[in-house]
């Protein structure tokens, strides 16, 4: 595959080809470092410089071998960047912080930097802004299925400003085609992170997925609760707990001190090991895949790593707060994953009954794991939308055009 030089005027730092990719949450951000991992094994150009700029977040766990730079404004909102459904404390929480400023910088960015292609991850929010940026992007649709709602006409006009959209089930692909909107699903790119293998046991562990935004702490010593009523239960199953890049290992372990648990440093990948009776938990900076791979049931506040576990086959629990009505987010899910998702109380003897009887219930288990695999489709989707970029970047297609 060759590629064109571009002139020593065009970028003082690389004379390859140059390619973005913009995100808007963790999740988001795992895939695009997916699909440009994918890419780089299409193109062997030592010149090719692939970007991250992530709207939300700090970008912490991007900056890996897979990504030339991460770049743009970074900072931390109260919201963790998830404000929906007309969420007003959390979005005055964020102007306070300075939303309005970092979206203003964000997109100085996106106008200033030349790039041959530009790749949107996320929702109909990252294309438009990537859209301000001139040309026309590749949309990776994540966040949108119409297992939950369909893209609306509004939606569907700005898809149609782009070079190639890609969603993440065939049902949406079908149903834009349908409004005229050409858009594709060559498979779920979240599937592909439940593919990755780094370490397995001999015996299934537990996966305690509190998310990603800040409040994956608090979420944290619910989800240990519960862990510890199943030991007290009989179930002394052990438990790995996913540290997301941007989140600060020092407070859990210190939540999970002060909440009764015995805590005992460890290293990098494993920051520290929890003891409480029974019960164990492990502390893990592992790929979230790699995770899954050696659990048998994942029980989790997440949103995208809950996606992968159902993708892999592992059933999901998530934990409602006691006497509130279902969030909109948990909503979101429940449509999502359907059947592989249960969707329990956050009373800890209450939700540790129910988990120790869906253990039990082999039958159960088996039509969870078979709803995750079935709503979440094949891997595959990260090879075959890098393809369509090397394509892209080989005939000169560009994000100004």
């Amino acid at each position: 595959m060759r590629l064109v030089r571009r002139s020593p005027q065009s970028s003082s730092a690389s004379f390859g080809p140059r390619l973005l990719f913009v995100s808007n949450g963790h999740g988001e951000a795992s895939i695009a470092a997916r699909i440009a991992s994918e890419l780089r094994s299409f193109i062997s150009n030592t010149e090719l410089q692939i970007d991250h700029l992530p709207l939300v977040g700090t970008g912490a766990g991007s900056e890996s071998t897979v990504f030339s730079a991460v770049i743009g404004p970074r900072m931390s909102l109260p919201s963790g960047g998830l404000v929906a459904m007309g969420n007003l404390p959390a979005l005055t929480a964020d102007l306070r912080a300075g939303l309005i400023g970092q979206i203003i910088a964000q997109i100085r960015t996106l106008r200033t930097r030349p790039y041959e292609l530009r790749v949107a991850v996320g929702d109909v929010y990252v294309l438009a802004l990537t859209l301000l940026g001139g040309g026309r992007p590749v949309f990776v649709g994540t966040a949108k299925s119409v297992y939950v709602a369909s893209y609306g006409p509004g939606e569907r006009m700005l898809l149609r400003r782009a070079a190639h959209i890609f969603v993440r089930d065939n049902a949406t692909a079908i149903s834009l085609r349908k409004a005229g909107v050409p858009a594709e699903s060559p498979g779920n790119v979240i599937a592909d992170l439940a593919t990755h293998r780094r370490f397995t046991h001999e015996e299934k562990w537990l996966a305690l997925l509190p998310g990603s935004r800040p409040s994956a702490y608090a979420d944290t010593i619910r989800l240990a609760r519960v862990l510890g009523e199943l030991a007290a239960r009989g179930r002394t199953i052990p438990a790995f707990l996913s540290v997301a890049p941007a989140l600060d290992s020092a407070i859990f372990a210190a939540d999970l001190a002060r909440d009764g648990w015995t805590v005992e440093n460890g290293d990098a990948l494993t920051p520290f090991r929890a003891r409480r009776g029974s019960a164990y938990i492990e502390a893990s900076r592992e790929p979230i895949g790699s995770l899954i791979a050696a659990s048998g049931l994942a029980i989790g506040q997440a949103g995208t790593a809950n996606e992968v576990a159902a993708a892999a086959g592992v059933p999901v629990v998530a934990l409602e707060h006691s006497g509130e009505r279902e969030t909109w987010y948990r909503m979101r899910q429940r449509r999502l994953l359907g059947n592989a998702l249960l969707v329990l109380s956050d009373e800890p003897h209450d939700a540790a009954a129910a988990i120790d009887a869906l253990l039990e219930d082999e039958t159960r288990m088996e039509a969870m794991a078979a709803a995750g695999r079935e709503r979440m489709g094949n891997p595959g989707g990260a090879r075959a939308i890098a393809g369509v970029l090397a394509a892209a970047l080989s005939s000169g297609e560009s994000a100004r055009e």
